[in-house]
């Protein structure tokens, strides 16, 4: 589904109208909201986020996509270039890609030691405890997708000219460690999939059922004055999004 038909598409403003509203609460309750991207290469962790802030107010929201880390980042606490881009009050922060980089992508790539990709196993947990505890609302999104599919959307790239510029060497080695970045990703969820923090794990085969049951996922979460006064069903459907906690 293309955007200008999803403008046209009740469904998709609907749940468009509802964001506007849970934002305005966020806002004016001053409240902070971390909604996180995570996903295999191609899985269409931008997309959704494009979908997400197509209408909210920009001054209300950040996307942070981070490079990958300077010389005199890489000698900081792993998480410190992240603390540094939460939300502040009345704010939502969109991670495409987040610190579940070391999670995943860093040790099947070779970016880090064992010894760094353990003691952030051994961290994460207690971080996002406390950021929770400080108030901060954390939101886990694995869009997910299979071998196929994702072969079929790195060819997709290489062809498109408008999507080239997504295609890096790690996209063209995701075919040839698919193994190993589905032993360190069902490992991440087993280690740091909480109860007060879960995985959702999105099936995003079908870009657009995806990207409006994370935004029903979202909807539903929060408490906002209004909510599902549109008439439009808020929460997600169970065979797309599924919830994972240990």
């Amino acid at each position: 589904m293309e955007l200008h038909s999803l403008e046209t598409n009740p469904e998709y403003i609907n749940l468009q109208t509802e964001m506007i509203w849970m934002q305005r609460w966020i806002m004016e309750t001053q409240q902070r909201l971390v909604i996180i991207f995570e996903g295999r290469d191609t899985a269409g962790k931008g997309g959704a986020i494009m979908r997400f802030v197509r209408f909210i107010n920009p001054r209300g929201y950040r996307i942070v996509a981070l490079p990958k880390p300077t010389e005199h980042e890489k000698g900081q606490w792993y998480f410190q270039r992240y603390i540094k881009v939460l939300p502040d009050p009345g704010e939502i922060v969109f991670f495409d890609r987040s610190w579940y980089n070391r999670a995943v992508v860093e040790p099947v790539m070779g970016f880090c030691t064992d010894e760094q990709y353990q003691l952030f196993m051994k961290q994460v947990v207690s971080l996002e405890k406390m950021l929770i505890e400080d108030g901060i609302k954390i939101i886990k999104f694995w869009f997910s997708i299979d071998v196929e599919e994702q072969k079929h959307r790195l060819e997709e790239r290489k062809s498109d000219p408008l999507k080239q510029w997504k295609l890096s060497t790690i996209d063209l080695l995701a075919q040839l460690k698919w193994n190993n970045y589905t032993e360190h990703k069902d490992e991440m969820f087993r280690r740091t999939g909480r109860k007060n923090c879960p995985w959702v794990i999105v099936r995003g085969k079908d870009r657009d059922k995806a990207r409006l049951e994370a935004m029903r996922y979202v909807l539903n979460e929060m408490d906002y004055p209004d909510k599902g006064k549109t008439g439009e069903r808020i929460e997600p459907d169970k065979k797309i999004v599924k919830i994972k906690f240990y």
